[in-house]
C-alpha cells in the first residue's frame, strides 16, 4: 500500500490550517517547534486524505488537539485514526482545555510517547 504525505493536492488546505490555527494549536506549536523536545515535529501534515495538527515521522506518532468538534465527530476520528493505524502512526489527543490548563502535564504525555519504541 503506498502512503502519500503532504500530497500537493493538500497544500492549500494545510497552509489554510497553519493561518487559521487555534489558540491551543500555537500554544503546543510554540513549545513543539524546532526540535526542542529533540525530535523534529511538524505542524499541520497530511497523511493520505487527513491532516494531522502535528505529526513526528521519526516515530510516527500523531498530536491532535480537539475542540468541542470533536464531541460529534467521533466515528470521524475513529476512521481516521484506524487509517493511520494502517501506517503505523499512533495517534495521542488532547482537549483544547488541557492545553490551556496544564500544558506542562501534555508535554509530559507527548515526551512519553516519544521516548517509548518506535512501532
Amino acid at each position: 500500500m503506498t502512503v502519500f504525505y503532504n500530497k500537493t493536492k493538500n497544500l492549500t488546505k494545510r497552509v489554510l490550517l497553519r493561518r487559521s490555527q487555534t489558540k491551543e494549536e500555537e500554544i503546543l506549536w510554540g513549545k513543539l517547534r524546532n526540535n526542542q523536545l529533540g525530535l523534529k515535529i511538524k505542524r499541520q501534515y497530511s497523511v493520505g486524505p487527513y491532516v494531522l495538527d502535528f505529526y513526528c515521522p521519526l516515530k510516527k506518532l500523531a498530536i491532535e488537539i480537539d475542540g468541542s468538534q470533536h464531541i460529534e465527530n467521533k466515528e470521524y476520528d475513529i476512521e481516521r485514526s484506524d487509517y493511520l493505524s494502517v501506517f503505523g502512526i499512533k495517534v495521542i489527543r488532547f482537549w483544547n482545555n488541557e492545553v490551556n490548563v496544564n500544558i506542562d502535564s501534555v508535554l509530559k504525555k507527548i515526551i512519553n510517547e516519544l521516548n517509548s519504541p518506535s512501532p
